[in-house]
């Protein structure tokens, strides 16, 4: 791996860690009213708390050494859940500034998991 794809992996990786672990902090512990968000979107109320815990978790998976399985399976939620948000968005009709941070973790989510080492990977079987 080069140094440049491991300084673009670890800034990724960094902002996705962040930014997933914030957005799971208030979701689990339903600051600013999420709920009441959320509920407009047309989600129940119990829905933050269980998404909040997942981002908690996934974060861990992505940042520890090893368990490449793990890591394949929080970047997929990560994609689904971003991916989820977007399409809550746009059908809810709400404004661009909404959408852009899930926008932007979807991005990173991509970027750091195009980028990983070949450590944090998985082996294809049929080698």
């Amino acid at each position: 791996m080069t140094k440049r794809n491991k300084i673009i992996y670890w800034i990724a990786t960094a902002w996705l860690a962040l930014g997933m672990l914030s957005t799971g902090i208030v979701q689990l512990f339903k600051v600013n009213q999420e709920g009441d968000f959320l509920a407009h979107l047309g989600y129940p109320v119990y829905f933050p708390t269980i998404l909040g815990i997942w981002k908690l978790l996934g974060v861990v998976a992505v940042l520890i050494p090893r368990f490449p399985l793990l890591k394949e399976w929080a970047y997929a939620g990560f994609f689904f859940a971003m991916t989820g948000a977007i399409s809550s968005h746009i059908l809810a009709g709400n404004a661009v500034n909404e959408i852009f941070p899930s926008l932007l973790l979807l991005a990173l989510t991509v970027i750091s998991w195009y980028f990983r080492p070949v450590e944090r990977r998985l082996v294809p079987v049929n080698q």
